[in-house]
């Protein structure tokens, strides 16, 4: 059986292409799969269960297709739609994954991340990070009228674009201590994130043996990224067009 993951699509109306791609990447590749996984960043921002445009609707739609049709379907969140929750498991029929989580994938325990809390040089994130994953603050959030929430969305994605216009690139990217350490703590060979856009398989060493951190990339309007693992065949990074 074929198990599938992905991560930073950043769905959102402005981009159709990316969205139709989806859409025809569940009906081509993952109705035939056992599992799916989206590793956080699915949508560029969500704003709560209760709100969904026609856009939000249509994607929801397909996903409770794709479970009804017997396809697993697992959610981690990620920056940008930390506020999904369990109206839209509901909705969709995914089961929602802590970030981190262990799964067992071609016989491997393997550690699922979305990856933005490995990238701990970027102090200023983590700390929005930290109030970000807190549930009062999310709570509060959902208690604001929704106009005032697609203005905060509006207005966070404007400040994180800034911020990242001013950072070094490594700042960005995660530090491999703290990828090592994760590793061993959970103790695992094999990791498997998003977050970073950086699409590439990493060899390293984890606890004097060999280890591996798998990157997986963000969707364009001409191409996507996936995980691929197969029953007895390993795990496999793929670029394929839309």
């Amino acid at each position: 059986m074929t198990t599938l993951l992905i991560s930073d699509l950043h769905l959102h109306a402005g981009a159709p292409e990316i969205a139709e791609g989806f859409l025809a990447y569940l009906e081509r590749q993952a109705r035939h799969a056992g599992a799916l996984y989206i590793l956080g960043d699915f949508f560029e921002a969500w704003i709560g269960d209760d709100y969904q445009g026609a856009f939000e609707t249509r994607i929801l739609e397909a996903l409770a297709q794709l479970t009804q049709g017997g396809t697993r379907l697992y959610f981690m969140h990620g920056n940008r739609d930390f506020l999904i929750g369990d109206g839209f498991a509901q909705a969709t029929g995914a089961t929602l994954l802590p970030d981190p989580s262990i799964v067992d994938l071609d016989g491997e325990r393997v550690l699922l991340m979305h990856g933005d809390s490995l990238c701990t040089r970027d102090e200023a994130y983590m700390k929005f990070r930290a109030m970000a994953r807190d549930p009062q603050w999310q709570a509060q959030i959902l208690a604001l009228p929704v106009e005032q929430r697609l203005e905060l969305a509006k207005n966070l994605r404007s400040q994180s674009g800034e911020a990242n216009s001013n950072k070094a690139e490594d700042i960005m990217d995660v530090t491999p201590d703290e990828v090592i350490a994760t590793m061993a703590t959970h103790g695992v060979r094999t990791l498997i994130h998003g977050h970073t856009h950086r699409p590439a398989v990493h060899e390293l060493e984890v606890d004097g043996e060999v280890a591996r951190r798998m990157v997986l990339g963000d969707w364009q309007p001409n191409q996507g990224w996936e995980i691929r693992a197969e029953d007895g065949g390993g795990l496999e990074l793929r670029r394929f067009a839309l």
